[in-house]
């Protein structure tokens, strides 16, 4: 086609619905959903590892209400700026596909990592349902992840665990002088032990960070525990964190100061505990959106500001679907000096941008603040095999977007576009500044070879771009998929 036709088929093309206002930041990732979220910082990024929850389909084609029990996957991101997110994919993580083959489920995952024999180890920590706790290792936080012990690290035959109802919900806490720890569990026993279930556990983990150091404790007097372990070390003092359960009395509500379903924290000087009651910092995600679920958090610090991961059910709530598939959002958290957290807010706006996107790099397609009409796919056969890894923007067809916040042109003339590309088929993509309607940079013809081998394709600019800018890129076309992208 002539630039003309192009243009005008893009005056006339409708754009694929995204699920983020504009200023929204979360959910952090809308192409999937994740639960549960742990965070990892390592490097200067952001590891976020998920719960991979997917629709469940009846025999209709209906999407029927999550039940958890076909999960057994764990989805990854990580981002270096809090906003912008790069897809690392799915880690196959249990199930016949999985990593751990003899394990049914992958839940609530936990991530560490630890230098041991002079080498950085990655170690992502995970349920088996609600009967013990699996431990898998890599050389990189994105895999590829090893099952290398073969068996459960925790389970109801470890010492102090046959009773506990939930054996789930995994916390690591690598400490300033390098020994781990782990906690878990959850669960009421029985309705009269709503008030003090005793179903929290910590255990000293093993210098290989796959063995345990002692017997699992209990951790004692959790009021009202029902599931969701945290731990974080803050200016000398170890918090630990959980969600409260469902069956606090309405009319102890106010004298307990706290209610159903709300993030609780604990503090104590040795990270086995004695711990004590801090308070609540976050309510249910039901005060904040009108859609009650457990409540799943983290806490952590990077670049000196304290942030809570949690999953919330607002995606699929902006897609009209209302049956319990979760996403994670990201918020920030005041701490005081001395230690105290204020209560948090959950927010669809988020968290600011921490550092700029160089857009003369080469960035990754599948880094994104928010997108509509696109998915994620494997890239290279280790990825290919086990789910995580090296990752193409995929599913692109007319009206396919993806934005990237805040990259940063400087004062220099920008000569040209570069995009990779590689497919069967070819097509264009309108590069605009800000919004997808925005000033017109370039529109780039996208021209793979047809071997599915990675080609570059460039577009002439010659123009200076000023100043920090959203970047998006507005796709035509069909039957190819995207790797990269930079100015130059």
């Amino acid at each position: 086609m002539q630039l003309e036709e192009v243009q005008e088929k893009y005056r006339n093309m409708a754009l694929k619905p995204g699920y983020k206002k504009h200023g929204e930041h979360n959910p952090v990732m809308t192409q999937r959903f994740g639960a549960d979220p742990y965070a990892l910082v390592y490097d200067g990024r952001v590891y976020l590892y998920m719960t991979g929850d997917t629709f469940i389909c009846n025999g209709d084609g209906v999407i029927s209400e999550n039940i958890y029990s076909q999960i057994d996957t764990i989805n990854v991101i990580s981002s270096e700026d809090m906003v912008n997110w790069t897809d690392h994919g799915t880690v196959y993580a249990a199930g016949s596909n999985g990593a751990a083959k003899w394990c049914r489920n992958a839940w609530a995952p936990a991530a560490a990592c630890k230098e041991i024999n002079g080498k950085m180890k990655f170690f992502l920590y995970f349920a088996n349902g609600g009967d013990g706790i699996v431990v898998l290792e890599a050389d990189s936080p994105v895999g590829t992840f090893r099952d290398s012990l073969g068996k459960p690290l925790i389970s109801r035959q470890t010492p102090a665990c046959s009773e506990v109802t939930w054996l789930f919900d995994p916390a690591v806490l690598v400490d300033d002088d390098g020994e781990a720890y782990i906690y878990f569990g959850g669960g009421i026993p029985s309705a009269e032990m709503a008030a003090n279930p005793g179903t929290a556990r910590v255990a000293k983990l093993g210098k290989d960070m796959q063995s345990l150091e002692g017997e699992p404790v209990v951790i004692a007097d959790v009021p009202y525990l029902f599931e969701d372990s945290g731990i974080n070390k803050i200016n000398g003092r170890y918090y630990y964190s959980y969600c409260s359960n469902f069956s606090i009395p309405e009319d102890q509500v106010q004298a307990l100061g706290f209610d159903r379903g709300e993030i609780m924290v604990m503090t104590g000087m040795h990270p086995m505990g004695p711990f004590e009651l801090a308070g609540p910092v976050l309510k249910n995600p039901d005060w904040f959106f009108g859609l009650e679920g457990n409540n799943h958090h983290c806490m952590f610090l990077f670049d000196e500001q304290w942030y809570i991961a949690y999953h919330t059910r607002i995606l699929e709530e902006r897609m009209g679907i209302l049956q319990n598939y979760r996403s994670t959002s990201i918020d920030t958290m005041q701490v005081e000096d001395n230690g105290c957290v204020h209560m948090i807010q959950m927010t669809r706006e988020g968290v600011a941008q921490t550092k700029p996107v160089d857009p003369y790099r080469r960035n990754k397609a599948v880094m994104m603040a928010s997108m509509g009409g696109v998915s994620t796919t494997q890239y290279g056969e280790n990825a290919v095999n086990c789910g995580c890894g090296d990752m193409i923007l995929s599913g692109i067809s007319d009206g396919s977007w993806v934005e990237v916040c805040g990259a940063d042109f400087g004062e220099k003339t920008v000569n040209a576009f570069e995009i990779t590309v590689r497919g069967t088929a070819g097509g264009y993509v309108r590069v605009c500044l800000d919004s997808p309607q925005g000033e017109e940079v370039c529109i780039a013809e996208l021209i793979p070879d047809g071997m599915c081998r990675l080609t570059v394709c460039t577009a002439a600019i010659n123009k200076k771009i000023k100043g920090i800018h959203n970047l998006c890129f507005v796709y035509l076309g069909e039957g190819y998929e995207v790797y990269d992208w930079r100015f130059v």
